[in-house]
């Protein structure tokens, strides 16, 4: 009995400095199947600021994923946040740029109008949302305000095929002649959404010639295709975003079977 609690005693001491490493690992950066990962961020406040808290006064906040070993996927996230808004006449090259480009726009409207309370803002990320052997799914987003009625927000999606080191497109993942019928599928689920008839005129929307049709902004995800409609693009600014889940369940005939996005379908589409 003393030699089974004393071995007892070994085990449970070796378990607890395994946890002991596994919590420090998660510390050095995140890590999901083969690609290591870890957040930069950038925070700087306007020189007005002073003790102000960074709700109340102009603040950069970017953060975004650096990958290892990935030169490409990191380029390509830092441009997506570099031309998400937009900000001057000509594009920055680098997120430091466009940050102190930032807060000098706020520093001379201030010497143009020195009394205003107004305050400028941009917020901006990137984020890992999904990850495994065969792909990379990221969120990318933010809120600029730099003056004007109000502010302008966006959320886009990155899908990047590990293997070819390239983002995905539907050509990549639907097979050839897709878009008719994908389309339809989508305007099915839209309109459901959207509460309307099947008849129902689309006037109300900014769809061109009122003829719905998808745009180009989507995420890979387990459970399907996940669009978003960013403001502006089909509804005025007080509408807001809008999101449509097309299910693998739906499109399964219109998948090819050797793409990233196919091992998703047994779960999906029962087959």
């Amino acid at each position: 009995m003393k030699i089974t609690s004393i071995l007892l005693l070994a085990v449970l001491g070796l378990s607890s400095c395994k946890w002991g490493d596994d919590k420090k690992k998660e510390t050095d950066g995140i890590f999901r199947d083969t690609v290591a990962y870890t957040y930069q961020a950038i925070h700087e406040r306007a020189a007005d600021c002073g003790n102000k808290p960074d709700s109340t006064c102009t603040v950069v906040n970017i953060k975004y994923p650096v990958f290892k070993g990935k030169p490409v996927l990191n380029d390509t996230v830092k441009h997506k946040l570099l031309i998400m808004f937009m900000l001057g006449e000509k594009q920055d090259t680098s997120l430091n740029m466009m940050t102190a480009a930032f807060l000098k726009s706020y520093t001379d409207s201030k010497k143009d109008n020195p009394r205003t309370e107004m305050y400028y803002t941009l917020k901006s990320y990137a984020k890992v949302i999904g990850q495994d052997s065969a792909l990379i799914a990221l969120e990318y987003g933010g809120y600029a305000f730099h003056g004007g009625a109000h502010g302008s927000s966006f959320t886009g999606f990155i899908n990047w095929d590990g293997k070819t080191n390239k983002n995905v497109t539907l050509d990549d993942i639907l097979i050839a002649g897709y878009k008719p019928e994908l389309n339809k599928i989508a305007e099915r689920i839209f309109r459901k959404d959207e509460k309307l008839t099947t008849t129902a005129p689309l006037d109300d929307y900014f769809f061109d010639k009122n003829i719905f049709k998808l745009n180009e902004n989507y995420s890979i995800t387990p459970l399907g295709l996940r669009f978003m409609y960013n403001q502006y693009e089909i509804k005025p600014y007080a509408g807001g975003q809008t999101e449509l889940l097309i299910p693998f369940s739906e499109i399964f005939k219109l998948m090819r079977p050797q793409s990233v996005a196919s091992q998703y379908l047994h779960k999906n589409a029962g087959i």
